[in-house]
């Protein structure tokens, strides 16, 4: 193995364990707007094809999609993370093309 192949596949399998014990998920926001007229308002909103949605909540509803939306973007992270792995390897240990000058960690999406 080269040098940081192992660290790297290391990497990647605690990636794998933590997505594999993520909880709920949801993209979007939440806010807690304060008192209103009624009481409390909570909201969460998203975008849905180029359209914004926004939903009431409940307090409970609001504890449980703010715990969600913080797992979605840690999720995307962690995705993010195995993709730059994957390719990283993928190039440094699968024979490709002739090339004139080395791929640059732009060009493979590594930074």
């Amino acid at each position: 193995m080269k040098p940081g192949e192992k660290e790297l596949k290391a990497e990647y399998r605690r990636l794998r364990t933590q997505l594999g014990k993520t909880r709920w998920i949801s993209h979007g926001y939440v806010q807690d707007r304060g008192p209103g007229a009624g009481g409390p308002c909570y909201q969460w909103t998203r975008k849905e094809r180029g359209k914004t949605i926004s939903v009431a909540l409940s307090k409970e509803q609001y504890q449980q999609m703010k715990k969600a939306i913080e797992a979605w973007r840690e999720t995307q992270a962690a995705l993010k993370r195995m993709e730059q792995i994957s390719r990283t390897l993928i190039f440094e240990n699968t024979p490709g093309p002739a090339r004139r000058k080395p791929l640059s960690p732009e060009v493979l999406g590594l930074n």
